[in-house]
């Protein structure tokens, strides 16, 4: 990835946190922001208006801000600790996303169809339609290897366990609600505590999933799902399968903690602590959401540079793209929220269409078929606000509708608005031959 869409993509984890927040800020009023803060516009200021003369305004109590939650110190550790850190008992759970060694050493030993699955929120749903779609009109293929970022990573294991698992992926995406997701309140470390998408976890990965995904991997496939690491500032990407195939309560707890922390938005989700060893020391890594590093996970980024003559070991490459990545115009508010709703809106879609060019890019010098699917532009079910049921049930059906046609995916990345998906760049005329 670029610098420029890496900076995209974390400052959209940061304005997503910021986003998410506002509203459970105690003393944040959404109507009152609406109203504009200080009431009519020609009303007079509270600050500013003076008592009448000869009188002492009457003093008000002082606002009184909760504390912050005061939690435990870290257990201290050096890069170098981190660098060496496993995860116990389990040393081929994860490698880091920028390691190319490691990367190559952790892929399956044939080629086949590859999948990704992007960041994206409640807008996953789109992703889950798609597939059962896929599913149910026999397109679908066992793919040789599933990456999950985020709510892709939420999906990334019933995709990758069979299309068995599609009603469950179908009730994951069209039957929960915000209060599933999340509690409004501070954890000291969140805006908001995500203990309902915790216990979601735990009553969706089921010991019986966790041995379908072990059977799928000793088969040669392979699930990868990405995290970031906070203390090192590096992505690291989690092998599913292979913490599947140990199994026993431990890899079952793991399993759902990686799956947690790739959907955790810093700043509005608690972050996961994941308990690792190195050099004698027993420590806990602070992960947050797949996505500040990237919004889908194909290979490390080196891999991919433009300069490079890499070749993707698969025979195709198919991404999904939970997101719509069409202009979607409305007269801001002028307040916080609808300001940075809009702003990392913006951003993400960015982030979005420079890692498409990218991979796009490299698969087509590699010779390897490029597949991608968005939500179509011609989408327009309203939502009323997070996980809104009714909203992800429309998306799912669009989604699945596609799944089901003729033409699922596109062979380049969408066009820009406002520009046909074939209009060739024409040459500047020069003096010469005007």
């Amino acid at each position: 990835m670029t610098q420029y869409a890496r900076w995209y993509s974390c400052t959209a984890a940061l304005l997503s946190a910021l986003v998410l927040a506002l509203p459970a800020v105690p003393f944040y009023s959404a109507s009152a922001d609406a109203q504009g803060l200080s009431g009519p516009k020609n009303a007079a200021s509270p600050r500013r208006a003076a008592a009448p003369r000869g009188k002492t305004a009457p003093s008000k109590p002082p606002v009184v801000v909760a504390q912050p939650k005061q939690l435990p110190p870290r257990t201290p550790f050096t890069a170098a600790d981190e660098d060496a850190a496993t995860v116990p008992g389990m040393a081929d759970a994860r490698f880091w996303a920028d390691s190319e060694t490691d990367f190559e050493h952790a892929l399956p030993s044939q080629p086949g169809p590859w999948l990704a699955l992007s960041t994206g929120g409640a807008d996953g749903a789109f992703g889950a339609g798609l597939l059962n779609g896929l599913s149910a009109s026999g397109k679908r293929p066992d793919y040789s290897v599933v990456t999950g970022v985020s709510t892709g990573a939420l999906m990334a294991p019933f995709v990758f366990a069979g299309s068995r698992y599609d009603e469950a992926l179908r009730a994951a995406y069209t039957k929960i609600t915000a209060a599933d997701i999340f509690e409004v309140g501070s954890t000291g470390e969140s805006f908001i505590d995500s203990w309902p998408l915790k216990d979601l976890i735990a009553k969706q990965i089921t010991p019986a999933l966790l041995a379908d995904v072990a059977a799928e991997h000793q088969k040669g496939r392979r699930l990868f799902v990405v995290t970031t690491d906070l203390d090192a500032q590096r992505s690291v990407v989690w092998n599913m399968g292979a913490i599947a195939a140990h199994g026993g309560d431990a890899a079952l707890n793991l399993f759902r903690t990686v799956l947690l922390a790739s959907g955790s938005i810093p700043g509005a989700f608690p972050p996961v602590l994941i308990e690792v060893e190195a050099n004698g020391k027993h420590f806990a890594e602070m992960h947050v959401d797949g996505g500040v590093g990237g919004q889908f996970f194909v290979a490390p980024a080196a891999l991919l540079a433009s300069t490079s003559d890499y070749r993707l070991p698969a025979t195709q490459l198919y991404v999904v793209i939970n997101s719509n990545l069409g202009r979607d115009f409305q007269v801001v508010a002028r307040s916080v929220p609808a300001i940075l709703t809009q702003t990392v809106g913006m951003a993400v879609k960015v982030d979005l269409r420079l890692m498409l060019d990218r991979t796009y890019i490299a698969m087509k010098h590699g010779g390897v078929d490029f597949s991608v699917a968005t939500i179509p532009q011609n989408f327009n079910a309203p939502s009323r606000g997070p996980f809104d049921p009714v909203y992800m049930q429309a998306l799912f059906q669009a989604g699945y509708e596609l799944g089901q046609s003729a033409t699922p995916f596109g062979t380049e990345p969408p066009p820009y608005p406002g520009r046909p998906a074939t209009d060739p760049i024409q040459p500047e005329k020069t003096g010469a031959n005007r």
